[in-house]
């Protein structure tokens, strides 16, 4: 265990974010986690990282300000708070999340308080947010269990039980087998994930019709110089990372305006800290115009209210229901993992896929037909049977995906 426990930090500091000689590694971490947050620190320093600065957070305490705290709290940023992210985002600092929460941690907290804290959270830190979308510094989300995910996730086991067969189901996703081959086999996958990359690049699709039998029939319009992108990416300053480890996707932008038709989720959502389930969205001129859920439909209501572009989508990912997470069985209740199990759209905030994209200013980007919004939050569409056909700028129509899969033209 010790040994995947080493591969696994080394991993995330070497390849997830490549950390310089020299430069700062930002670390955000629940306190559950800090055992695996010292291990990476220690990764850093050992190869010249100039500092690993903590940023502490906690499943009970941040319960607790919800339901107890002042009204007021939610509706501001703390000077510090704001400084904290901006600055060491201007700075260039590499920026390792740890995702581990409790999946229903904020069920039956006041869902207004919950949006409103993100609003305020989304003004004060505008700046870090357009430098993380734009290539302003290397960041990497990763996981790894605690106890009340663990549960979540195997209910029917004890608590030990749980936590070994979730180790054991990340280890897999994140390619770590034991025996120190992880940063080889990462290296091939991404080249492997750059030959469809291309493909698709090569095809400049004007527009991706989606159906399947839940009910999806969603036509998605790509905007004109949009370019599909992998895992991996590459800093304004030229420092590969990958932002998701694991990932398992290529995706893209859609037009803001040019999406239409019906959508059904494949797996649950959790945002929040709250599960939303079996849910669908309609959609007309891009604006989702009804969201019905049978489970956690005032919390999904709530998040495509946050401001204006969060009815509007930002991203649509493509990722084979035949690969290494999907073929687990497993229901992570976690986006990181989930999201790379299935085809997957965002609501919100559109990452720049477009040629020069990460050079353009917001209203460049907004004028090229890209979403704006302080949110960015990914659901799942793929299904075993899900349909993609891809229609070209003259009139072409090639699959992408036959029956959950890509076709065998990508």
């Amino acid at each position: 265990m010790e040994e995947k426990l080493q591969e696994y930090a080394r991993l995330l500091i070497q390849v997830g974010l490549n950390v310089q000689k020299g430069q700062t590694l930002v670390i955000s971490s629940p306190v559950e986690c800090a055992f695996f947050a010292r291990m990476c620190a220690q990764e850093a320093y050992d190869i010249g990282c100039r500092e690993v600065v903590m940023n502490w957070h906690d499943d009970a305490l941040g319960r607790m300000k919800y339901l107890h705290a002042e009204d007021a709290v939610f509706d501001t940023v703390p000077l510090w708070r704001r400084h904290f992210f901006n600055d060491y985002a201007q700075e260039g600092a590499a920026y390792l999340a740890i995702s581990a929460a409790d999946p229903e941690n904020l069920k039956g907290v006041d869902g207004k308080r919950i949006v409103r804290a993100q609003q305020a959270s989304g003004k004060a830190l505008k700046e870090f947010d357009r430098l993380q979308m734009c290539g302003g510094f290397p960041w990497c989300i990763a996981s790894i269990p605690i106890p009340s995910w663990a549960k979540t996730v195997f209910p029917d086991a004890a608590e030990d039980e749980a936590m070994e067969k979730l180790w054991d189901a990340i280890f897999k996703a994140v390619r770590i087998s034991g025996d120190g081959t992880c940063v080889e086999k990462w290296h091939a996958h991404i080249a492997t994930l750059a030959e469809r990359l291309e493909k698709m690049n090569e095809l400049n699709f004007k527009s991706l019709h989606y159906t399947n039998s839940l009910g999806t029939d969603l036509v998605v319009e790509l905007p004109e110089g949009h370019v599909w992108e992998a895992g991996n990416d590459v800093t304004l300053s030229g420092q590969p990372y990958i932002a998701n480890i694991p990932t398992e996707e290529l995706f893209t932008s859609p037009l803001k305006t040019g999406v239409n038709g019906m959508v059904y989720s494949a797996l649950p959502l959790v945002h929040d800290g709250n599960i939303i389930d079996r849910f669908h969205f309609v959609v007309k001129d891009g604006k989702i115009i009804e969201a019905h859920a049978e489970k956690g439909e005032e919390t999904l209501k709530g998040a495509i209210a946050v401001d204006e572009g969060a009815s509007f989508f930002g991203e649509v990912a493509l990722v084979p229901y035949d690969s290494p997470i999907s073929n687990q069985k497993i229901l992570f209740y976690n986006t990181l993992f989930d999201e790379n199990a299935a085809c997957h759209i965002a609501f919100g905030e559109a990452y720049p896929c477009l040629k020069g994209g990460q050079q353009m200013t917001k209203e460049e980007l907004k004028a090229r037909g890209l979403n704006d919004s302080i949110t960015h939050v990914d659901f799942m569409v793929g299904t075993p049977d899900l349909s993609i056909v891809g229609t070209t700028h003259d009139g072409r129509e090639i699959p992408v995906f036959v029956n959950g899969n890509f076709a065998k033209e990508i």
